[in-house]
């Protein structure tokens, strides 16, 4: 992840000392991976390390209870494979302009939050967060659900008080 531009830190005179011992890259394989991260900084590379290492990943905007709901997701998730494979083959074409562009609609839609994850079939082993405090809903879910939850945050952070904040989130 730190090679495809995914670590977004500052440089070693700006680390909060404290910051050191969390600072690691190691490498965890034969897992399902779901990379989020939706700041407008780290959304393209992202969805690019995410690409490359063919995970599942979310760049644009957490839905609420995409994971903690998702029985309703995975509908969703049919819904955009069968807009996609009826706008392969021209079905949209032929329906009268207005159907088309409603549905087209959907589609971007559907494409802009649930492209990441459209080949998703379950939930994910590990969830890897880019900036905990930007996706605290992603967080609570991963908590609420037991799913291993890996966060990135910046360098200039105090760690202690992010171990503060997620102790706080673990009892509301």
């Amino acid at each position: 992840m730190l090679e495809a531009g995914v670590h977004f830190g500052h440089g070693t005179k700006k680390w909060n000392p404290r910051m050191a011992p969390y600072i690691s890259a190691k490498p965890s394989k034969g897992k399902q991976f779901l990379i989020v991260g939706t700041k407008n900084k780290a959304a393209d590379s992202v969805a690019r390390a995410a690409i490359r290492a063919r995970c599942h990943y979310v760049n644009k905007k957490w839905l609420g209870g995409m994971l903690t709901n998702w029985p309703t997701t995975e509908t969703r998730l049919h819904k955009f494979r069968d807009l996609r494979t009826e706008q392969k083959m021209g079905r949209l074409n032929r329906l009268p302009k207005r159907d088309a562009a409603m549905l087209k609609r959907q589609l971007s839609r559907l494409q802009t939050y649930l492209g990441g994850i459209k080949y998703m079939t379950g939930l994910p082993d590990i969830v890897i967060i880019v900036d905990q405090q930007e996706e605290y809903t992603a967080l609570r879910e991963c908590i609420t659900l037991g799913i291993p939850t890996i966060c990135l945050i910046d360098t200039n952070c105090d760690p202690i008080s992010q171990i503060f904040r997620f102790r706080q989130m673990m009892t509301l």
